[in-house]
């Protein structure tokens, strides 16, 4: 059977076609675009009419592609953005008109959940570990042990909204990036207990992995497992924080234009979190909620 999922995120709006037999999930292929979808969604409550049209162009593509590769079925699921969002709804009525394609608002609780399903899923770590699912809008802390959920909280930030709160020079200030450490820490400490592993998902984390060992064009297979120290991390910091953001795209290719506005605020969750639960390593993943998705088929015998 072949399924193709959709995750239509605060930040980017990401495809995912994969054939399913007898549990095993073997990915056709993988597309992501960045459009910002969240933009300002934070201060208006309304989702901006540049970036909804960026982001049905990108769907329309997306439904040529399935087309194009037989797809049996199609799930497609909307986050933070679109439940904040008022005129969600005439989101996803434009979506239904232009593709065809049914999208499903998911809560925060289900969209931890399918992040830990693709990672419990696909990196099998041992012993209590933490998924951490960074996006645009928020970010879902996820605990658990085998293919089990023990717990979840998700925080209504993201790098979105982290850069448009804190950030507000280019390159930002010191007092800024200050503030931005000290908020989240009140954020994250609350959060802390003790666990075995930390893999932390989203297009921040695995930017960096790309950074860190030289990976161009975007190598999913060469992301997904990978390990980061919190000095890699710090490093990257470090280097990216003092340029203008049209600068870190320019001096290093593995950085999308779009990405480098916001990676800072990114990188500096992993690295409050990893000092907040004492972790000198974090585990990366390149699966993520549209992955989960495709798990979540399997696990119930639907695919």
């Amino acid at each position: 059977m072949r399924i193709a999922t959709i995750d239509i995120g605060s930040y980017s709006v990401r495809l995912t076609v994969a054939e399913v037999n007898n549990g095993n999930i073997d990915i056709i292929l993988e597309k992501g675009y960045i459009t910002s979808l969240g933009s300002g969604v934070k201060e208006s409550r309304k989702l901006r009419e540049d970036r909804v049209e960026e982001t049905l162009r990108v769907l329309e593509e997306y439904r040529r592609e399935i087309d194009r590769l037989g797809v049996h079925k199609v799930v497609a699921v909307a986050t933070e953005a679109l439940r904040r969002a008022k005129n969600a709804e005439e989101f996803l009525k434009l979506v239904r008109e232009r593709t065809g394609i049914e999208v499903r608002v998911i809560t925060p609780q289900e969209e931890g959940e399918l992040a830990f399903l693709a990672t419990a899923y696909s990196l099998r770590p041992e012993g209590e570990f933490l998924v951490v699912d960074q996006g645009g809008g928020s970010t879902e802390f996820i605990f658990g042990s085998d293919m089990k959920v023990k717990d979840m909280v998700s925080l209504p930030i993201g790098i979105v909204n982290l850069t448009e709160s804190f950030l507000k020079h280019d390159p930002p200030t010191e007092d800024e990036v200050r503030k931005l450490m000290d908020f989240l820490e009140e954020k994250i400490k609350p959060l802390r207990r003790e666990v075995d592993e930390i893999v932390g998902l989203g297009g921040t984390i695995t930017t960096v992995v790309a950074l860190e060992k030289g990976i161009y064009p975007y190598d999913p297979r060469k992301v997904h497992g990978a390990e980061l120290s919190i000095g890699s991390l710090k490093k990257w910091f470090n280097a990216l924080v003092s340029l203008p953001y049209r600068e870190r795209s320019r001096r290093f290719k593995q950085i999308e234009d779009r990405r480098a506005e916001v990676i800072v605020s990114g990188i500096a969750m992993f690295i409050k979190l990893l000092e907040v639960f004492d972790k000198e390593k974090i585990r990366v993943g390149d699966w993520g909620v549209k992955h989960g998705l495709i798990v979540k088929e399997v696990l119930s015998g639907k695919a």
